[in-house]
């Protein structure tokens, strides 16, 4: 189970630094760890402290949450659109919107 755990992790990393339009080396540089070190954790190969999880997160503009795991299939829901609308459940506001 813990494999796949980090598999999932590393594969929703490289998604992220993707979509960023950052390569491996600016994602290592920017948390703080080097690019093999940040190699082994996207590919889902090395398992990383909280820590270095939290400053990759970061560098790719992102933030992690413990979330109860009873609570994962009601983050799950807002996180998905309905069938029967093209809106997210919810939408982030910046400070100047509030």
């Amino acid at each position: 189970m813990q494999k796949e755990s980090l598999k999932e992790i590393g594969a929703l990393l490289r998604q992220a630094r993707q979509a960023s339009g950052l390569t491996q080396e600016q994602v290592a540089r920017l948390s703080g760890i080097t690019r093999p070190r940040y190699r082994e954790v996207e590919a889902g190969s090395a398992a990383a402290r909280a820590t270095t999880l939290i400053n990759i997160a970061r560098a790719l503009g992102l933030e992690m949450m413990l979330v109860p795991q009873s609570a994962v299939p009601a983050v799950n829901a807002l996180l998905r659109p309905h069938e029967d609308d093209d809106f997210p459940a919810f939408s982030v506001l910046t400070d100047e919107e509030e």
